[in-house]
């Protein structure tokens, strides 16, 4: 059995991957088990929240993998469009659903929009208390609460297909809603940073963290729906102002990104893209957009595979280094147990170090 890599050794390696250096072995993680969201028995318990991230970091034991022990916060991708308003629904299924509050038939009510006050909003209230209970309940270091880009954030609080659509006929109001949220996006960061003390990542995703020096990671699903074009319009120049308040972006993106990976690639101080790679049909425009030009945090974990397709996870990792190159590439996977998860570290220890 190989012997598991001390904390020191795997962040170091990581902070190369981030900084482009050469490193010895292609960095990976393995998640154990299914998506664990902020479903109705996590939500509201803090305690049942450190629980399971205590228990499944226990469970890693023997793993050969990049991971270290942390607590997600585990809130949802919808808070700060809850914040302005909009009604949410805590679930056994997901993340909480949230209800929109903007359509064609009322666009002109984005003007009326305030931002909501940090100090005062409840749901950034509970946003706060959320992040002093786990500190307060685990000595473990604590990712962020999710980080939703200005796109996604603005698709929750307007309906999501009348928002897609009005990129294209209501852009002025688009761009007033996009302003705003930009603005309180960047105030919901700037809170997190101020009160989380132990700070894992800059992301809410994965046991692989991203370092602080990278700014901030946020997700941005709603970009694979737009053209090169309109995503420069409506997704870079606002990706751009939280990259500047912060030091640098992460950008994650589900769905097929392949024609908007370019235009990702013009945001100011970007320093990596995080995409469901097997999501993604066309791997050559990836490559040749970005890879060794930023860095490529490649997701592929077991249920993200088509239901049925019986994928050797360890040899579609080897397609991806084959494929992007082992400069600044991160990649993410998972098994159903931690005896898979034991079986595949050391599959992937012989095939990407």
């Amino acid at each position: 059995m190989t012997n598991i890599l001390s904390p020191q050794e795997k962040l170091k390696t990581l902070e190369s991957v981030w900084r482009l250096e050469d490193t010895d072995e292609v960095p990976f993680i393995i998640e154990i088990g299914p998506f664990h969201g902020a479903t109705k028995a996590f939500f509201d318990d803090p305690q049942a929240e450190v629980k399971w991230n205590e228990d499944l970091h226990k469970g890693r034991g023997g793993v050969y993998d990049y991971g270290l022990p942390n607590i997600k916060p585990n809130q949802g991708i919808g808070v700060i469009a809850a914040a302005y308003g909009c009604e949410y629904t805590v679930n056994d299924e997901a993340d909480p659903w949230i209800k929109s509050i903007i359509s064609e038939e009322n666009a002109a009510d984005v003007y009326k929009l305030k931002n909501p006050d940090p100090a005062d909003n409840p749901i950034f209230q509970k946003i706060w208390k959320r992040i002093e209970s786990l500190q307060n309940l685990s000595p473990l270091p604590l990712r962020m609460v999710n980080v939703p880009s200005p796109l996604v954030t603005a698709s929750m609080i307007w309906d999501y297909t009348s928002f897609i659509e009005a990129i294209l006929t209501c852009p002025a109001e688009v761009h007033a809603l996009l302003e705003k949220v930009t603005e309180t996006t960047i105030v919901y960061i700037s809170e997190q940073f101020a009160r989380i003390k132990n700070l894992f990542s800059v992301g809410h995703e994965s046991s692989c963290p991203v370092p602080r020096f990278a700014g901030v990671r946020i997700s941005d699903d709603t970009a694979a729906l737009l053209s090169p074009d309109l995503y420069r319009q409506f997704g870079v120049k606002y990706n751009n102002m939280i990259s500047k308040a912060f030091g640098g972006i992460v950008v994650h993106s589900c769905g097929d990104v392949q024609y908007v990976v370019p235009a990702m690639m013009e945001i100011e101080e970007l320093r990596g893209l995080d995409f469901t790679i097997p999501q993604v049909m066309n791997w050559d425009a990836v490559r040749s957009a970005a890879a060794g030009k930023t860095v490529l945090c490649l997701r592929q974990r077991y249920w993200d595979h088509p239901r049925g397709a019986n994928v050797d996870l360890a040899e579609y990792s080897k397609s991806l280094v084959d494929t992007f190159g082992r400069k600044g590439l991160i990649i993410e996977t998972s098994t159903a147990t931690a005896e898979e998860a034991r079986e595949l570290g050391e599959k992937l220890h012989h095939i990407l170090s």
